[in-house]
């Protein structure tokens, strides 16, 4: 019988949710804690106790594929190129599906039916709460599944829309979420080999733009604004226009080279504004610094390959809008710039949660962002700094600190949608000092770093002795995995999920189909039937891989006589 080691949380909240007699649970876990392999090892265990559909609902289209090659980790196959059009072949588990998907159309009344009494994982929840078609979607979807696990890599509130099967801690506007388990990111440092610690190098600056009245103001992070000159602040710092921007890129460029001196393959993720911003980003340190730099946004159809393919080569900067936000897995990341005007909590945690994830076998994994010295993203970093700060303290040092918080801010402000921020236009910026939340024997100390002109990035802390606590192996952690067969029995084992699988068998069948074409003179369509009737087959889209298989073989047969 196959077995999963799971690590103490995941087993921890495994044993409570199996216990637990509700159709809802709740996960909040930071993010590279593990929440995947926790959520697919509970459907693994409920689905052996009785056959169910399993849908898993992500937040992107590049994470339907990532959660279906866990899932094939774990011995179960999702389809994650299901459309409401299709039904569910019966040599997978079931699918992966999107929020945005789910609200298309008649999909939520597909996946109703599908998901009767079936077994529900709802990755990052709080995206049901975005737009109140989402909740409205996912309420008529899965009002009738047997379980739903929902997952979230941060706490969230309600905001004016309380997501659907998310219990609350008091009925009202913008009540915190209840948590059925809790996994914080303090409790993962302390656990040791799942997380790596992160520091903020926060970014000061001179600043001057015009308002839209025709009016020059000129300020600094340091400078009390309003909240609309706030944002055009943060715009003006963030704006290619100015120097602000090359002189961070410089520091982090020089920052990441000098982590790949011990880490070869370490990279670098820049998250920008917009496309053009991103575009841009990458033509500066491609043209200025010399470095290769990816792009990856949404209109991209290769978006998610690049994505995949980052993770694996040893290229040095990726730079993307919103794509690499959450749950994308990039363990090599060890420096980003934090270059996006949005500016909320949740936002912050998402983006700062790609640089945490842990590598086995290094000594030290310190991750650096660097963030516009903004007060609501200073707020966000501190907390962050805090957590990490009173795990990694040696014990006995002090508490204090001399970092107050900016208080009064509502950091749910998004400038995108400021309409005077139209009409505003940048004059000049230029960064300042440098200030990091260093871990010493006294505390937490806030300090500049070096002068703007110094851009020889020191490996901030390097004199400092801290040990990173290491994760430990429990055999006790293994955990049995009953097999879970499909309705067309036990899919063979192999490197390949079936989705891969089909994958490539469709695409032999196309290329054959089209061969067809050419020698009989036929229509795609005719062929294509044709192919089904020798086969067996009523749809390609609803194909076990056992049918593709044979599909193929007699179109093969079938060439082969039409070419002798």
């Amino acid at each position: 019988m196959p077995t999963v080691t799971l690590r103490p949380w995941q087993r921890a909240a495994y044993e409570q949710f199996r216990a637990s007699p509700n159709s809802d649970f709740l996960a909040v876990a930071t993010p590279g804690a593990g929440k995947t392999t926790f959520a697919l090892t509970c459907a693994r265990a409920t689905l052996a106790d009785e056959p169910r559909t399993l849908v898993v609902v992500a937040p992107t289209s590049h994470l339907k594929v990532q959660w279906s090659l866990a899932a094939h980790r774990l011995g179960l196959q999702l389809d994650p190129d299901w459309s409401p059009g299709d039904g569910l072949a019966r040599d997978v588990h079931g699918l992966v599906t999107t929020y945005q998907q789910i609200a298309t159309g008649n999909t939520a009344a597909k996946l109703a039916g599908l998901s009767a009494d079936g077994f529900v994982i709802l990755d990052e929840i709080h995206h049901a709460g975005h737009d109140k078609a989402w909740g409205d979607s996912i309420r008529v979807a899965f009002g009738h599944a047997a379980r739903r696990l929902s997952l979230s890599g941060t706490p969230f509130r309600s905001d004016a829309v309380q997501i659907p099967f998310v219990r609350y801690d008091a009925i009202g506007e913008g009540d915190q979420a209840h948590a059925d388990f809790t996994y914080g990111y303090a409790d993962a440092l302390r656990d040791g080999g799942v997380v790596r610690p992160v520091y903020f190098p926060r970014v000061d600056g001179d600043m001057e733009w015009t308002t839209a009245s025709g009016d020059v103001i000129n300020a600094s992070f340091q400078d009390e604004l309003t909240k609309d000159q706030m944002s055009m602040r943060l715009r003006t710092a963030l704006s290619l226009e100015g120097e602000w921007m090359p002189s961070v890129l410089a520091r982090a460029n020089e920052q990441l080279r000098s982590i790949r001196q011990d880490h070869r393959e370490a990279g670098g993720l820049v998250i920008a504004i917009d496309q053009d911003h991103a575009q841009g980003i990458a033509r500066l340190l491609r043209d200025r610094f010399g470095v290769p730099a990816d792009v990856v946004v949404s209109d991209d159809p290769t978006a998610s390959k690049k994505i995949a393919e980052f993770s694996h080569n040893d290229r040095p900067w990726l730079v993307a809008v919103r794509m690499v936000s959450e749950g994308v897995d990039i363990p090599r990341l060890r420096v980003g710039v934090f270059a996006t005007t949005t500016s909320t909590e949740l936002f912050f945690r998402q983006a700062v949660g790609r640089f945490v994830r842990w590598q086995a076998g290094r000594a030290t994994q310190k991750a650096y962002v660097y963030i516009p010295d903004d007060p609501r993203l200073r707020t966000h970093a501190f907390e962050i700094a805090e957590a990490r700060r009173h795990i990694l303290r040696p014990p006995g040092s002090d508490d204090g600190d001399d970092f107050a918080l900016d208080g009064g801010l509502d950091d749910q402000t998004h400038p995108d949608d400021i309409e005077q921020l139209t009409l505003f236009s940048v004059v000049s910026s230029t960064a300042t000092d440098i200030t990091v939340h260093t871990v010493t024997q006294d505390g937490v100390r806030y300090e500049p770093l070096f002068s703007p002109d110094d851009l020889s990035a020191p490996r901030y802390d390097d004199d400092i002795e801290i040990a990173e606590p290491q994760f430990v192996a429990d055999p006790t952690l293994n955990l049995d995995l009953p097999e879970v067969p499909t309705a067309a029995g036990l899919v063979p084992s192999g490197s390949l999920s079936v989705a891969e699988r089909k994958d490539d068998l469709r695409t032999r069948n196309a290329h054959v189909a089209k061969r067809l074409v050419d020698i009989t003179g036929w229509g795609h369509a005719k062929v294509q039937g044709e192919m089904n009737r020798l086969a067996g087959v009523t749809r390609v889209a609803t194909a076990t891989t056992e049918q593709l298989e044979r599909r193929l073989r007699y179109a093969e047969s079938w060439m082969r006589r039409l070419q002798g």
